[in-house]
């Protein structure tokens, strides 16, 4: 298991765990990040990710994607 924030361009990988706080697991499951779910990273720009989760492309800063455990 680790942080997705660490994982590199064209990795495809399956989500275990989202820490951080209710607030923040509920906004990252509202962009479709959810246990079970696959999300694969596009491309890395200056710090945000761009991810594909659920046939849709999220930029995600690298703080956010750093609560994303797969």
């Amino acid at each position: 298991m680790m942080p997705l924030g660490l994982a590199s361009v064209g990795d495809t990988h399956t989500i275990v765990k989202i820490t951080g706080t209710d607030k923040v697991r509920l906004h990252l499951a509202e962009m479709g990040f959810v246990v079970g779910e696959r999300v694969t990273v596009v491309n890395e720009l200056g710090g945000n990710m761009i991810l594909s989760v659920k046939d849709c492309r999220i930029a995600l800063d690298k703080a956010m994607a750093m609560r994303i455990m797969v």
